[in-house]
């Protein structure tokens, strides 16, 4: 079994990810490729110590860069959105 920290990558911290929490209490990570769902809600409960309702994933194909001749790919990511139960947060800039 992969640890924790090999399923949860980071946080993705954009405008609609924001919203999304604030609004809905659902947060999104990149996670690792070969992640389900189950492994997924297993480790954000771990790591942030909150109850997980829902886990939904999306793969993200990475674009094809252009720069003069160069062309590059950028890596293909798995993303989830995490739905969490009523009246728990994750805050993400905390300080211990």
């Amino acid at each position: 079994m992969r640890s924790i920290y090999d399923v949860v990558k980071r946080p993705i911290i954009s405008e609609k990810s924001t919203a999304l929490s604030e609004v809905a209490s659902r947060y999104t990570f990149e996670v690792s490729p070969e992640a389900n769902k189950l492994e997924i809600a297993h480790a954000v409960q771990e790591l942030f110590k909150v109850k997980v309702l829902a886990v939904r994933t999306i793969h993200t194909h990475g674009k094809v860069k252009v720069r003069g001749r160069a062309r590059t790919k950028l890596p293909n990511r798995k993303k989830a959105i995490v739905t969490l139960a009523e009246g728990q947060k994750i805050d993400y800039f905390q300080t211990q």
